[in-house]
């Protein structure tokens, strides 16, 4: 159950005189911010040679059929014990690692698995569009294109594909080092995936058009383009950050020693602006970097943790970890889930620790609902959990998987949660909440 702690934990290093934050706890108006026009000739697209990084014009589209409630056929309709699911997708055979909705009208999902498989699938219904056919190790990455043109499948094994969604052909595909992880950029049909010999990978696809970005020699473990489309933050096994110009192929900033991490990176996360990127660790810390000077500026660490002894090598069963982390896109509030259980709810204007969540067992992923400060958190006892960042308070839940969740996405206007187990199966929960 919940529990809420106003004392914070936070480093000594103070912020950059350049940065602002709203202070006040009390925002009851949100204020839309505007990033403003793409640039009109960006150099990146120059580049990569007839690749548009210019934001597309959104069409509005919808579920024009509404959501099927009732289980269909071949579409598995009730579990042991409590199912609060409308949909169970369970033609995966072994746990299904990775899930990725459709940005474009979210009614696709894309779900990936221990089984080598790959299954893009509807979210109404669950039935089956097609299989990502080809893998021969666990597929731990998928996702699809910015405008929902193409999807992306990888496993472990470093093997890449990418389908056509409308024709449901595959259009391209290369075979990189092992695989740790997999992102498009969020304008243009560019791939961008990280290895364990410490490249990090950027395609055009489907020509094949390739850029390598080396860093150290250790994997790297985690990445994202920042929203600016022009640079990337990719944080590597030996703890240090690095920030990478998608153009030039070089590192704008690297963070090292005590501006790293004490451990290998296990997630990232960038503000809505991009110029704030929060870094989470196997060193429990958090720590909130200035993506223009390259600086920390903040490091978060919950009480419970500062408090345990320094673990050494081989001593697992006493460690902990930052497992995933996020901002609040209106109040200025970060979030940051822990392997023990722990939602830390920190104030980015103050750097204290604002609430303390606390989960049964240990958070595999959290994400914010866009336009609000509530925050979804995907944990190892299978629950889905919905809180209210301003006070802590835990709103509601979702029940239905019978083994924990290893991920989950949320649909643009929270309407929808789909979830990834492993009990085999993913499910698709209606998010209800009263209080909107």
């Amino acid at each position: 159950m919940e529990s809420e702690s106003e004392s914070g934990a936070a480093a000594d290093t103070p912020p950059l005189e350049t940065l602002s934050f709203h202070g006040d706890e009390e925002i009851i108006e949100v204020v839309e911010l505007d990033p403003g026009p793409p640039d009109p000739a960006d150099d990146l697209a120059q580049e990569m040679e007839d690749v548009d990084f210019e934001e597309e014009e959104e069409e509005e589209e919808g579920n024009e059929e509404g959501w099927v409630l009732e289980p269909q056929e071949g579409v598995v309709g009730s579990m042991e014990g409590p199912d609060d699911s409308e949909v169970t997708f369970a033609l995966h055979s072994a746990s299904v690692f990775c899930v990725s909705l459709d940005p474009k009208t979210n009614t696709l999902a894309v779900t990936g698995g221990e089984d080598d498989k790959a299954f893009v699938w509807r979210l109404s219904d669950g039935e089956l569009l097609f299989e990502c056919a080809g893998h021969k190790d666990s597929v731990t990455c998928a996702g699809f294109s910015h405008d929902s043109t193409l999807v992306a499948t990888g496993d472990m094994s470093g093997l890449l594909k990418v389908w056509q969604v409308d024709t449901k052909e595959e259009v391209w595909s290369f075979e990189a080092g092992d695989l740790e992880w997999m992102e498009w950029h969020p304008r243009a049909p560019v791939l961008l995936a990280g290895t364990a010999d410490g490249n990090t990978w950027m395609w055009k696809v489907p020509n094949g058009d390739c850029k390598t970005f080396q860093g150290p020699s250790c994997p790297a473990t985690c990445g994202r383009v920042l929203p600016d489309g022009k640079r990337a933050v990719v944080g590597y096994e030996d703890g240090t950050i690095r920030i990478w110009d998608l153009k030039q192929g070089s590192p704008i900033h690297v963070l090292k020693g005590t501006e790293g991490h004490q451990g290998p990176l296990t997630c990232v996360a960038a503000n809505q602006d991009g110029s704030l990127i929060l870094t989470g660790s196997v060193d429990c810390q958090a720590k909130l970097v200035s993506a223009t000077a390259g600086k920390v500026v903040g490091v978060f660490r919950p009480e419970t943790v500062a408090s345990q002894p320094n673990v050494g090598e081989g001593e697992e069963s006493e460690s902990n970890s930052v497992e995933s982390l996020g901002f609040c896109s209106v109040m200025p509030l970060a979030a940051v889930g822990y392997l023990d259980g722990t939602l830390a709810i920190y104030d980015l204007s103050t750097q204290t620790l604002r609430h303390q969540c606390q989960h049964q067992s240990g958070i595999v992923q959290l994400l914010w609902e866009a336009g609000t400060a509530v925050v979804y958190t995907c944990s190892l006892d299978g629950i889905v959990r919905l809180w209210d960042a301003r006070t802590g308070r835990l709103l509601t839940d979702y029940r239905g998987h019978t083994a924990e969740i290893l991920d989950f996405a949320l649909s643009k206007d929270a309407s929808l949660v789909v979830t990834t187990s492993g009990d085999h199966k993913a499910k698709v929960f209606c998010v209800q909440r009263p209080d909107r």
